[in-house]
């Protein structure tokens, strides 16, 4: 249960990349049914729109916007069309991500520049194209970026992953100087390990990562979205620049789940 004031996102609307299914999909859903009108993206059309079939169906406002997150010229018609469909935009959520295991040795050039357009270009350009509607707006805002542990604690096989996502973290902290004159804060979260549909696919991740966390289990994807609606929410207007981690403990000890 989420411990936001029932519709604190009236009036409010947002985009949010890759949600499809899993967290992004459960941070779509929590804002929707809290009020907010919700752009929700996926690269894969199918997921998209059977996510925005979902929420509308449990009462949400949501329109589905398949396509490219990572590219700037698409993310331009996100913030466009929030705006033909709702009035404004006033939350954006880079949740799209990708994660390209591999060892550092053999790593390759074309796997890199993957990481680092999904990850980094998605969410500086999303950043960028929605703070310049706010200001222009002069209403104010939130924009949230997705990090991980993985950018705290080294793990086997993502170094490249891991980059991304403390590159992440520091663009809040710089951005914060960017966007507070124009009441926009920033901030980021940091799920470890999370229960999805495509961790479940995995038979031994939850026995492996509920062994290795402190609080005895991974996270669930509503776990993730409490934090996530906090720091967009009213709630958190004084809290910028900053990254929270969510993974029950696991980097205060950091077991490598090999």
């Amino acid at each position: 249960m989420l411990y936001i004031l029932e519709k604190s996102f009236h009036q409010q609307s947002a985009i949010i990349t890759g949600a499809g299914q899993g967290i992004g999909f459960e941070i779509a859903r929590q804002l929707a049914l809290q009020g907010a009108s919700v752009v929700l993206n996926d690269m894969d059309a199918t997921l998209s729109n059977a996510a925005t079939a979902s929420i509308t169906a449990q009462g949400g406002i949501c329109i589905s916007m398949p396509g490219d997150a990572a590219d700037p010229a698409f993310i331009e018609s996100m913030v466009n069309t929030a705006v033909e469909k709702f009035g404004l935009l006033t939350i954006a959520i880079a949740n799209a991500g990708i994660t390209l295991y591999g060892d550092f040795f053999e790593y390759q050039p074309d796997a890199l520049q993957r990481v680092m357009n999904v990850n980094l270009g998605g969410s500086f350009f999303l950043a960028q194209a929605a703070a310049k509607q706010i200001r222009r707006q002069a209403s104010g805002g939130s924009i949230l970026f997705m990090s991980s542990v993985t950018g705290h604690q080294a793990h086997k096989d993502l170094a490249a992953y891991g980059m991304t996502k403390a590159g992440i973290e520091m663009l809040a902290r710089n951005l914060v100087i960017e966007l507070s004159p124009y009441r926009i804060t920033v901030n980021a979260i940091a799920p470890g390990a999370t229960a999805t549909e495509r961790t479940v696919e995995d038979a031994s991740y939850e026995k492996t990562w509920s062994n290795i966390t402190p609080m005895g289990r991974p996270a669930a994807v509503k776990d993730i979205a409490n934090a996530a609606l906090f720091l967009v929410s009213p709630a958190s207007r004084h809290i910028t620049g900053q990254s929270l981690i969510i993974d029950g403990g696991w980097t205060s000890v950091s077991p490598s789940p090999y």
